[in-house]
């Protein structure tokens, strides 16, 4: 195995990591824990699933150790091919793992506060803990902005090294944008139907990126072979 495919199948492991336990923290385990509109009712949850909040904690810790070494590896991918792009997607990328950072802190404080009633601003458990689940949700919201970001040098690598499908890299910048939109959207148009933002942010972007894991994972990046030119004796690369 060529150290370009190995480094591919790496960025694959750290891609899919990140995936599946940003799925598992924040969808799965903030959804069992966080009741909009009811305060006494998260403050309930939180008491009641301490385990699973801090479950879903250390879910969190993943996603921003996993994006961090993925954003890394994707550098190191890259950077052969545009150093300028590689950067910026390292770059998109350690912002965003700072934002998830920001935001399970806000959760750690929240289980801190359901389990410690001193902690409560102004005596408020319930609202305390509500309002650090909110900004919770706001900072991953808000992170979304740089992980949409991310996306688009990661396709404009894509389609211009063609070391991976030319389609791939085109969905993956289009997934990019529609990602930077829904953030803004989130916040100027509040009242907007949730099907909206969610088909902006997971609709074209999740296809894109399953569909780089997937890649990464089983193909890794196209071989490169030298092919001659007999006339002059030079040597060029082909895909």
């Amino acid at each position: 195995m060529s150290t370009r495919v190995s480094d591919a199948r790496w960025t694959g492991v750290f891609y899919l990591g990140l995936a599946i336990a940003g799925a598992l923290g924040f969808m799965v385990v903030r959804g069992q824990i966080y009741v909009a509109d009811d305060p006494a009712a998260t403050l309930a949850n939180l008491v009641d699933q301490a385990s699973l909040a801090r479950l879903g904690i250390a879910a969190d810790m993943t996603v921003v150790v996993t994006q961090a070494l993925a954003a890394l590896w994707f550098f190191k991918l890259f950077r052969g091919e545009n150093s300028f792009a590689a950067g910026a997607i390292t770059a998109f990328g350690f912002v965003n793992a700072t934002a998830i950072l920001i935001a399970t802190a806000f959760s750690a404080t929240a289980l801190a506060v359901a389990g410690t009633p001193a902690l409560a601003a102004a005596g408020d458990q319930a609202a305390t803990v509500q309002t650090l689940y909110e900004l919770q949700g706001v900072t991953w919201d808000l992170g979304g902005l740089f992980f949409g970001l991310w996306l688009i040098p990661m396709g404009y690598v894509v389609v211009t090294s063609r070391l991976m499908p030319v389609v791939l890299g085109w969905v993956l910048m289009v997934g990019g944008v529609a990602y930077v939109i829904g953030a803004y959207l989130d916040q100027l148009a509040p009242e907007m139907p949730t099907w909206v933002g969610d088909v902006l942010t997971s609709g074209v972007a999740t296809v894109g990126e399953l569909w780089m894991i997937g890649y990464l994972l089983v193909v890794g990046v196209r071989r490169r072979e030298k092919a001659r030119i007999p006339s002059r004796g030079a040597e060029l690369e082909v895909s």
